[in-house]
């Protein structure tokens, strides 16, 4: 039995020896140390080994099933080594490493980030809703007329059950008078839709930002100061800004601002920005009206007066840019995004 297992290592390692790959060292050890392999078969005998000398033989059992294994992981670490230098023989490893190109943030993302950060150093919070609205939220509570063209399913999207994807995230404004005591200072950055032909200055889902600021005595004072001061802050402090007329169901008197662009080699000229306004009371109407339907909540906005304000982000980012066609922010082109690294 002695003789027998010394002569099991002795060929087991003069094998090792002669392997050259993980292969054969795997090979090697399924034969040599596996369920069926040499040593395990002789291992099996020892049932028929004297009791006096089964100690000694149980040991170079050992010794030899040691010495294996520490001859199969040497030949291991040797066969992966000479593959590791085979893997680079030729190459030159202080040669400098490729670079990898960097990622950037997509140009929607940087004004969005840049405007909603002046906002909230001028005290607005941030505000979210639901995406798919009803008409109370989209419309009604915005003291939009029945007859309104935006109601049209031509404009919006509807769904069979009644819901739309909102038109405008004014929506959230409304939500967050139903949720809260005022004063309330929101803004709500987010995607709209409509059912616009798609063009180099129109697209179906677009993204905005609206604010609403209600309080006792707001007045236009403090609306046109906010969004003067927003504008210069994301423009520049010389940016002249100006406040038109206009309408809108939800804010009277409303207006539309516009920015004066001053490119390289053109002439200056004024470009339409936002809407605002201030908040009709037919609005605030609406929330006590919606609010007075919960059970112990009561009316508190008759009485007060807001502000509200809308921005189209994709149109901020084309006039900051000197982007031509809107549909450049979502084709993903790599060297149009580049642009913005």
């Amino acid at each position: 039995m002695k003789e027998e297992i010394v002569r099991i290592q002795r060929d087991a390692l003069a094998r090792i020896a002669q392997v050259s790959d993980r292969r054969g060292v795997e090979d090697a050890r399924v034969a040599i140390l596996g369920k069926k392999g040499e040593l395990t078969l002789a291992q099996t005998g020892m049932k028929d080994v004297p009791r006096e000398e089964k100690p000694a033989v149980g040991q170079l059992l050992n010794d030899a099933r040691k010495a294996i294994t520490e001859a199969l992981d040497a030949k291991l670490v040797e066969v992966q080594a000479r593959a590791d230098r085979e893997a680079v023989a030729g190459v030159d490893l202080t040669l400098p490493a490729r670079s990898l190109p960097l990622g950037g943030l997509h140009p929607l993302t940087i004004v969005r980030d840049e405007a909603i950060g002046i906002l909230r150093r001028m005290g607005f919070a941030l505000a979210d809703g639901p995406e798919i609205e009803d008409e109370f939220h989209c419309f009604d509570a915005l003291n939009t007329p029945a007859d309104h063209p935006a109601r049209n399913e031509k404009d919006t999207f509807y769904f069979d059950s009644g819901k739309l994807l909102r038109t405008h995230t004014s929506t959230v404004q409304i939500r967050s008078m139903e949720k809260q005591l005022p004063p309330v200072r929101v803004i709500a950055p987010g995607s709209a839709y409509r059912r616009d032909e798609i063009d180099a200055t129109h697209l179906s889902a677009f993204n905005q930002l609206e604010g609403l600021y209600v309080d006792t005595d707001v007045s236009v004072g403090d609306l046109k100061g906010t969004l003067e001061y927003f504008l210069r802050a994301l423009f520049g402090s010389d940016t002249e800004v100006r406040f038109r007329p206009h309408f809108f169901p939800f804010t009277e008197p409303s207006f539309e601002i516009d920015v004066k662009l001053k490119a390289a080699g053109q002439e200056p000229r004024w470009v339409e920005i936002a809407g605002c306004g201030m908040v009709d009371p037919n609005v605030f109407e609406a929330v006590d009206r919606e609010r007075g339907l919960e059970p112990g909540v009561r009316a508190c906005y008759a009485g007060l007066t807001g502000f509200a304000f809308g921005i189209g982000l994709d149109r901020l980012a084309m006039i900051r840019w000197g982007i031509r066609d809107i549909r450049a922010l979502i084709e993903n082109d790599v060297r149009f995004l580049a642009q913005f690294q």
